[in-house]
């Protein structure tokens, strides 16, 4: 029982979303697809298990590991905050917006971070911290949000469909869910906000020039 992660995200469906896929994917937002994979042995995304400890109280050692309890106690709350350092604990935050200023950084080798963030389960190779500006992903992400990001090099047309990522081309950068248009040679820009502001969009997969895997977010916490 619970010998393994998958097994324990099944424990969590059965206990928040009485044991439906559709029910629990509508409580943390992902889709249903999502659920049901990671129940079945694909590996879940960090961006999952941080919704679920968050939406549920749930103690995010015993979610990667079996160990302890399933439920956070409030000072084991507290411990898993982030928390910022100079020490290189964590991976790096650049204070800088992913929609302006994030190439500069990451292609600048002698830029130092203003500090790390400290933040399982991100700590993870490769990955940046930055802010994100904009309103187009809300209720996902919000406007002074900070966001987990980490370079993917898998051309994009072979990319898992709706997850979210920060698309680069040489006029802007933006982050959006993506999919494949019926276009050849598309690709589809799909914003979360569901105000008439903002739309989908149809680029060329020419015009993009990096793709970056959006991991999580987290507030602005200092």
């Amino acid at each position: 029982m619970n010998k393994t992660i998958f097994d324990r995200i099944s424990t969590i469906v059965e206990k928040f979303g009485n044991g439906k896929n559709t029910v629990f994917a509508s409580l943390i937002g992902v889709s249903e697809a999502n659920v049901r994979n990671y129940k079945n042995g694909v590996m879940p995304k960090a961006d999952f298990l941080e919704k679920i400890a968050r939406s549920f109280d749930i103690n995010i050692n015993w979610l990667l590991t079996g160990e302890g309890n399933m439920l956070s106690s409030e000072s084991e709350k507290e411990e898993k905050l982030p928390s910022v350092n100079q020490t290189y604990e964590g991976t790096p935050y650049f204070n800088v917006d992913f929609i302006g200023g994030f190439d500069i950084i990451v292609n600048d080798q002698t830029r130092n971070p203003d500090f790390y963030i400290n933040y399982p389960p991100y700590n993870q190779e490769g990955v940046v911290w930055c802010n994100l500006t904009g309103h187009s992903m809300e209720p996902e992400i919000s406007n002074g949000d900070i966001i987990a990001l980490r370079e993917v090099t898998t051309p994009i047309q072979y990319l898992p469909a709706g997850e979210i990522y920060g698309i680069v081309t040489e006029e802007y950068r933006t982050v959006k869910r993506i999919r494949l248009s019926q276009k050849e040679g598309f690709v589809r820009l799909i914003p979360s906000n569901k105000s008439e502001e903002f739309c989908e969009q149809e680029i060329p997969i020419s015009m993009i020039i990096r793709v970056y895997a959006v991991l999580g977010s987290i507030r602005k916490f200092f």
